[in-house]
């Protein structure tokens, strides 16, 4: 084994931006939507969010790399409405609130700010998050990607983000947010804006896509159809101690979660649709080995002199010769950081010198 320094000159940074499709499979437009049964009725967690995988899922199918979960949808109300709470001693204390409470803090930051959607004057007492899995996303969404067809009944509407229409950036703390607005999509199903007004309940909801999150507006939802309306759909609002006699321990999910789930997978109007793509920076360091004719012409292989230190092939007195196959590379205190394998050995003696690049992607 021989070794050599790099030098600052050989050394390059470079970034690239990258932008793949969104859900397993390298598909980018997921048209199929399956639940779980064990784990919206017979966990905890059916209570608080529910599961979405892109492939059939039971009890007898284990979870796999095909049929992982895509994304899940948690329904959020300010005061608990929605879902029974956990103690009948302790009112208002339910999943519906906890689910609200947490991405407000998450997004806001504090446990005192409401939600509030693009053009509306008041805060919004309930959110639903739909909140992509992290192994999806990467580093984010790629602002203008989103397709997402939202049924209700015989009502369709389709959402698309707002990115390709406005020409500033707007912040929720350090968080990029942009808004949800009436769309449709172009011949290749590309998103397209239809119309950048906001209902009388505000935006249709925003997209947070350095979070991995899209918050809808259930309240721009419920509006009847029509220009700049939702799809009449009915949120389950009542309070905790109302909801208490709609569960029970053979039905324990949240009805608000189930409805989403249904708006998104129906195909009654037409095959449905949710379009996204990651974004990822990809930083890569280029180091170029350089091995000048006078270096790396001797083998260091034990192999090559008997037991008395004798040469085995004399040949390699006057014509040596070697085959480069690796490259190793180290601290300064010797530990091995990298290892980079060419496709095929190089010759190396003293008629030859190599430029050789190891690129490390991090």
């Amino acid at each position: 084994m021989s070794f050599g320094a790099y030098n600052t000159e050989d050394q390059v940074l470079s970034s690239d931006s990258v932008i793949s499709p969104m859900w397993s499979s390298d598909l980018t437009t997921l048209n199929t939507f399956y639940s779980w049964s064990s784990q919206e009725l017979n966990t905890l967690q059916g209570q608080f969010y529910l599961n979405v995988f892109k492939d059939y899922i039971s009890n007898s199918i284990p979870l796999s790399q095909t049929n992982e979960v895509q994304f899940s949808i948690a329904y959020g109300h300010i005061s608990g409405s929605g879902s029974s709470y956990f103690n009948a001693l302790v009112p208002d204390k339910t999943p519906t609130r906890d689910i609200y409470g947490q991405f407000r803090s998450l997004i806001y930051g504090d446990e005192n700010s409401a939600f509030q959607f693009g053009g509306s004057a008041g805060a919004s007492k309930d959110i639903i998050v739909i909140s992509v899995s992290r192994a999806r996303f990467k580093e984010s969404f790629n602002p203008g990607s989103l397709v997402l067809q939202l049924t209700s009944g015989s009502k369709r509407i389709t959402l698309v983000d707002d990115s390709t229409v406005t020409t500033t950036s707007t912040y929720i703390g350090a968080s990029r947010v942009y808004q949800l607005l009436s769309g449709s999509t172009d011949a290749v199903g590309n998103p397209v804006v239809q119309s950048s007004l906001y209902t009388v309940s505000g935006s249709y909801g925003i997209m947070i896509p350095d979070e991995g999150l899209i918050i809808l507006n259930p309240r721009a939802l419920s509006l009847p159809s029509g220009s700049l309306g939702g799809v009449g759909a009915i949120f389950n609002e009542f309070s905790s101690s109302q909801a208490a006699s709609f569960f029970s321990t053979n039905s324990t999910f949240n009805f608000n979660n189930r409805m989403v789930f249904d708006m998104i997978s129906s195909s009654v109007v037409a095959t449905p649709k949710f379009r996204l793509q990651s974004f990822e920076t990809i930083s890569s360091r280029y180091f170029f080995t350089r091995v000048k004719n006078s270096e790396f012409n001797y083998t260091t292989n034990p192999t090559i002199i008997d037991d008395n230190g004798n040469l085995l092939y004399t040949q390699l007195i006057y014509n040596p010769q070697t085959y480069i196959t690796t490259i190793g590379m180290f601290n300064n205190t010797g530990d091995l950081l990298a290892v980079a394998k060419l496709n095929k050995p190089l010759v190396k003696d003293f008629t030859k010198e190599l430029l050789l690049r190891v690129k490390l992607d991090f």
